[in-house]
């Protein structure tokens, strides 16, 4: 991939965002955009949303959380209750997996241009003024895109 050439602002409501669910998803810097240099993703997710232990060894993925409260599970570990202000590194090949525990929470996850591409593929763009899709993402294509980016689940999260 070439170097970014352009440097870039967005304002808010100004980057692309998608959905998966009740899950909002906002590229704020893609590998394109920064020269295959990395991906950052703003994230907004309601109490329950959870994403199962899983895998991924060519990319790694850090976490900040920004509102609200995340369980973050890493390996065998037991699940550690992060607030605002809160950060994980996860190098790429780490089992993690987390749980919202707010009402809402909002974080950035920092990751590869790779994984960035993974999060579009299971999302759907948003409608008109920033609302969700009325279709729901097939769990078909969640598993084709795991496959593609290389992304292992290996069991549900543990329960507290």
């Amino acid at each position: 991939m070439a170097a970014a050439t352009d440097a870039f602002i967005h304002l808010p409501g100004e980057s692309e965002l998608r959905w998966m669910g009740k899950t909002s998803t906002s590229f704020l810097a893609t590998g394109e955009q920064t020269g295959g240099a990395f991906a950052l993703v703003d994230e907004r997710a309601t109490r329950g949303e959870s994403v199962p232990l899983h895998r991924h060894p060519d990319d790694m993925e850090s976490f900040y959380v920004v509102e609200g409260e995340i369980t973050l599970y890493v390996g065998d570990e037991p699940g550690v209750r992060a607030g605002p202000g809160s950060f994980a590194h996860l190098p790429g090949g780490t089992v993690h997996g987390f749980r919202i525990e707010s009402d809402e929470a909002r974080y950035l996850i920092h990751t590869t241009p790779r994984h960035g591409e993974f999060y579009r593929a299971i999302t759907l763009p948003s409608r008109a003024g920033g609302l969700p899709p009325l279709e729901s993402i097939e769990g078909s294509r969640i598993k084709q895109a795991s496959r593609d980016y290389g992304i292992e689940f290996v069991g549900q999260l543990p329960e507290d």
